[in-house]
């Protein structure tokens, strides 16, 4: 028997912990070409809730009474699968489940002696990457400029603004505390931060803090905070919409900044991505962020909570700034 967590009934607003239900599933013997799997850490993100909902995106929703999903590092516990071997640690999108059956077809293999367990969930999986990518493919930096990143201290966020660093920008980071911003400057480099939650005017202090305007926009969170830098852009500006956090949760349409006038008198450019949209460049950015991993270049910032039963927990605690860098529950 494995513990499981279901989608019990798709969130209205925010999600609550009845919107998950716990329930215990039979594990078949496992087959030629399968391996049987611990999970070891499993990721929590903002962008599955987008996925609870039952809305044309860009994958399709979660079934109501089936698995969740998301990124998981698990264990070989037994294998009939000739690439992998019992003791191998794997990583990919996997069930929210302790135990599993895989054919081991969309999973990688991952070495704990290289970098902690974890990492590989964070600054060299999928956090990194779409980094890495969104940051050099839509804001092609160039040095001297400034980069603006909200949601800085989460776990894309951190990422984005030491890679700016490393090419040469000022970066500027928004987020939701003194602690979180102190900790963008003395931890990551970060020239300087805003705190959105004691900021009265958002629009003055993005002036303030970028004297000679914004060049580039890494923007995880949307909303107010989004529409504050449309009046600070530069011309040839690039915005890059990586996530939306803070309208996740709106039960009607947000109303906000037409941004169509902004985007013409500066020929700025607005595009929104995700990150399998770059897959052919992902081996290019696993050697930039290993390289700079092991210079010690870039460091990362983990909240790792324990205990499989707390993974809905930690899911719910992203939407109130809980998470300092990547959320991650240790099995």
């Amino acid at each position: 028997m494995s513990n499981t967590i279901l989608l019990d009934k798709r969130p209205e607003g925010t999600p609550k912990l009845s919107d998950f239900k716990f329930t215990e599933e039979n594990v078949a013997e496992i087959k030629d070409g399968e391996m049987l799997l611990a999970t070891k850490y499993v990721s929590v993100d903002p962008y599955l809730r987008g996925r609870m909902s039952d809305a044309k995106s860009y994958v399709p929703p979660f079934e109501l009474h089936k698995p969740i999903s998301s990124g998981v590092i698990a264990e070989v516990l037994e294998s009939k699968n000739e690439k992998f071997s019992k003791g191998d640690f794997v990583s990919g999108r996997l069930d929210w489940k302790k135990n599993q059956v895989n054919d081991g077809k969309e999973l990688i293999k991952v070495d704990s002696e290289k970098a902690p367990l974890s990492a590989y969930l964070g600054i060299l999986g999928m956090t990194g990457l779409t980094a890495y990518l969104g940051l050099t493919q839509i804001g092609k930096p160039k040095e001297g400029e400034t980069l603006v990143v909200s949601g800085a201290a989460g776990a894309v966020g951190s990422v984005v603004g030491q890679i700016g660093k490393i090419m040469g920008l000022r970066v500027v980071g928004i987020a939701g505390t003194d602690e979180k911003v102190e900790m963008l400057k003395s931890e990551f480099g970060f020239d300087a931060g805003i705190n959105y939650n004691t900021t009265e005017n958002m629009k003055d202090a993005i002036k303030e803090a970028c004297p000679n305007g914004v060049d580039i926009y890494f923007d995880n969170v949307g909303g107010e905070i989004s529409d504050a830098i449309l009046f600070n852009i530069n011309r040839f500006a690039r915005m890059i919409i990586c996530g939306a956090i803070s309208v996740y949760n709106e039960t009607s349409v947000p109303k906000g900044v037409s941004v169509q006038p902004f985007l013409i008198k500066n020929s700025a450019l607005m595009q929104g991505f995700i990150v399998s949209n770059y897959e052919d460049k992902f081996q290019e950015a696993m050697q930039h962020l290993g390289t700079w991993l092991s210079e010690d270049k870039l460091n990362y910032s983990e909240t790792i909570v324990e205990s499989f039963d707390n993974i809905p927990q930690a899911f719910l605690d992203l939407f109130s700034g809980k998470n300092k860098g990547k959320m991650v529950v240790k099995v």
